[in-house]
């Protein structure tokens, strides 16, 4: 049964009544129950693509704060890619001091309003929350990001964020490739200490995969466009429809444009296929094409825009991460009658976080576990018309940890669909390589660097994000981003 935002609030404020004035044992915080995300009731959000997840209410927000034990020990810290003082932000939201919050935050994060919406906290800085340990359950540790999500809300909507303080001109200019999360963090950092910094998108919006890859009802695009306007607000240039690697290259920007220093976050933008017969028929997308479509073209407005729209009855979804979920849900609002999930381990092995499992489950998506496509079946005029699959069982474990699907003899079967999304991961894109004599990269396509540093083995170029470690979480990117800019900073005075 749907639970209503007024509901969960007054359940909120009948926690805080409870506890007003009251001094608190690491008991009772543990035992006060999390506080529910809010969200749009499943039939009717499938019909939009406005954002699933409300927000918590400030009744909620306090209640939620109430339950962090204030640890010395601050393992939450640990578990945060970019180090955040978790304990500090919380404390100021359980006192209502959502500006102060918002400051501790953006000490360490510039995306608390992205991070807290698409960040994997159940296996970063809430899997080591002393609350869930006392549960023995990580879903009942303090829900970290959905009060950062909160709290950066709130800055946003009552115009109280504060700007970063800018340093003196240093008199150096980096060159920023792509605009991604990665990137964004190391401009901003590498602003902030006084270079002219200067950002080259080859789309034509900027913020990389957070406007191409992640759906407006996870992620509103509103949100990233104003983080893309506070880098504007700091004096970050930023240059859209340039393709580095096409326009100019890294060696020009640097020998002819007086780049001193050069950060690449382009991502890991190259899809995957599963070489697999039937790949090249109509109706078959790799996902980054699918939702690029449908997010960064806006397919589905159709009065307002001109990208067409695949139209589908019967979907397939090859792979079981955040993508596959995301392409899988939008499939459904751009009017499919079963989308369904085809992935070759059981869902105990999926990769994507729990809560969007959920979300699609509620939403109708249904999941074909343990079973392999062999093959993408179409008619004679090259139109998908079904998927051959075969039956998995798990057997030992592989490099990756999981139990390795083993098919089963026997078990082929087709199963009917006229379109097909494969969402199995992607690679690096090869054009900066093959475009930029001396860098060095590994078998899988992604940037060889310095572990310390994220220099390259091209001296001053430096870089970090998806390129680097692969598909990774936004946070990751961030964090690879200011690691960078620190070392930029420090290159760039020796220079």
């Amino acid at each position: 049964m749907h639970i209503t935002r007024e509901e969960l609030n007054k359940t909120a404020e009948d926690i805080l009544s409870k506890y007003d004035g009251v001094t608190l044992t690491a008991k009772d915080r543990a035992g006060i129950p999390v506080q529910e995300m809010p969200a749009q009731d499943p039939s009717v959000r499938i019909t939009n693509m406005e954002e699933v997840n409300e927000g918590y209410t400030e009744a909620q927000v306090k209640a939620e704060a109430l339950r962090c034990l204030q640890c010395k020990n601050k393992p939450c810290i640990k578990g945060c890619p970019v180090g955040i003082n978790i304990p500090g932000f919380i404390a100021k939201a359980a006192e209502g001091d959502f500006a102060g919050a918002n400051q501790v935050i953006k000490e360490s994060s510039l995306l608390p309003s992205i991070c807290g919406r698409v960040c994997p906290q159940e296996s970063q800085c809430q899997a080591t929350c002393t609350v869930g340990k006392m549960n023995k359950d990580v879903n009942k540790a303090v829900s970290i990001g959905r009060i950062e999500r909160f709290v950066a809300d709130y800055v946003r909507e009552n115009d109280c964020d504060v700007a970063p303080e800018i340093k003196k001109a240093s008199g150096k200019r980096v060159a920023i490739v792509g605009s991604g999360p990665s990137s964004i963090a190391a401009a901003a950092d590498l602003r902030k200490a006084g270079h002219e910094v200067v950002m080259f998108e080859a789309l034509h919006k900027a913020g990389g995969v957070l406007v191409y890859g992640i759906p407006e009802f996870r992620l509103p695009k509103k949100l990233v466009q104003h983080e893309i306007d506070n880098l504007k607000a700091m004096g970050v240039e930023i240059n859209l429809n340039y393709l580095v690697g096409k326009t100019r290259t890294i060696e020009t920007l640097m020998s002819k444009d007086g780049f001193d220093a050069v950060f690449v976050g382009s991502g890991a933008g190259l899809p995957k296929f599963m070489n697999i017969p039937g790949e090249n028929l109509i109706g078959v997308f790799s996902a980054n094409e699918y939702l690029t479509r449908s997010n960064l073209m806006k397919a589905y407005d159709e009065k307002h825009s001109r990208t067409p729209l695949w139209e589908s009855k019967r979907v397939a979804i090859f792979g079981g991460g955040n993508v596959a979920m995301d392409a899988a849900r939008t499939a459904k609002r751009l009017g499919a009658e079963n989308v369904t999930i085809i992935y070759r381990r059981s869902e105990e092995e999926l990769p994507a976080r729990v809560e969007e499992v959920g979300h699609a489950k509620e939403e109708g998506i249904e999941f074909m576990m343990l079973h392999q496509p062999h093959a993408i079946v179409g008619d004679d005029k090259g139109h998908v018309t079904g998927v051959k699959v075969v039956t998995c069982e798990l057997g030992e474990p592989d490099a990756s940890g999981r139990r390795r699907p083993v098919e089963i003899e026997g078990t082929e079967q087709v199963v009917d669909f006229d379109t097909v999304v494969v969402s199995i991961g992607n690679t690096s894109n090869p054009l900066i390589k093959q475009t930029t004599e001396g860098i060095d990269v590994n078998r899988r396509g992604n940037f060889i660097v310095n572990e310390e540093t994220l220099e390259t083995t091209v001296p001053g170029v430096f870089a970090g994000g998806d390129i680097v470690l692969g598909a990774a979480t936004v946070i990751l990117a961030m964090g690879q981003g200011r690691k960078a800019a620190a070392a930029i900073n420090a290159y760039l005075g020796d220079k």
